[in-house]
């Protein structure tokens, strides 16, 4: 079974993006980080976005299959990207099952949240960046319920960012 990985980049105080949905805040230097992104994005073949994401990001994740999971975009097929309706749990879960690689949940507290209440989440990876924002939208959103992680590593991926990456713990696990 293919794991699905929430990756982010987060604040000191928990926020992954600013209030208005800025990330401008995320400072990598990219000669720095070129290594590390290719071997990162060569873990995945797979996308998850929420439509927010999506919009913001003006389209998927090249060269990944990309699944945009919306409440009020019609679903279907768009170019390399998959829209994804009422079924999109069901869906997901199936795709969890299909050969490949990993599966990237990029950006989306609110939709991290409902993965991770229907257990769809197995890793959570947080790379936090040293800036307070105050304010913002927070790392997981809409998710009623505690969600138990057990530390995996600790890393300095990127230079000046703290990269935490956790097991998500299932119940009766």
């Amino acid at each position: 079974m293919r794991r699905i990985r929430y990756s982010c980049a987060t604040s000191l105080d928990g926020y992954i993006a600013g209030p208005n949905g800025e990330y401008d805040w995320i400072e990598v230097d990219a000669n720095a980080a070129a290594g590390y992104f290719s071997a990162f994005y060569a873990q995945f073949d797979t996308a998850l976005m929420g439509r927010k994401s999506y919009e913001q990001a003006g389209g998927g994740v090249a060269p990944l299959n990309t699944y945009v999971l919306s409440r009020t975009l019609p679903p279907g097929r768009r170019g390399s990207v998959t829209v994804l309706g009422a079924d999109a749990l069901e869906r997901v879960a199936a795709l969890r099952e299909e050969p490949g690689k990993d599966i990237w949940l990029w950006g989306g507290g609110e939709l991290f949240g409902s993965l991770a209440e229907a257990g769809l989440v197995d890793t959570v990876e947080v790379a936090i960046v040293p800036v307070l924002l105050g304010a913002g939208r927070k790392v997981m959103e809409g998710c009623t319920g505690r969600v138990k992680l057990a530390p995996r590593s600790t890393d300095l991926a990127l230079p000046g960012h703290t990269l935490l990456v956790y097991d998500v713990v299932r119940a009766g696990a």
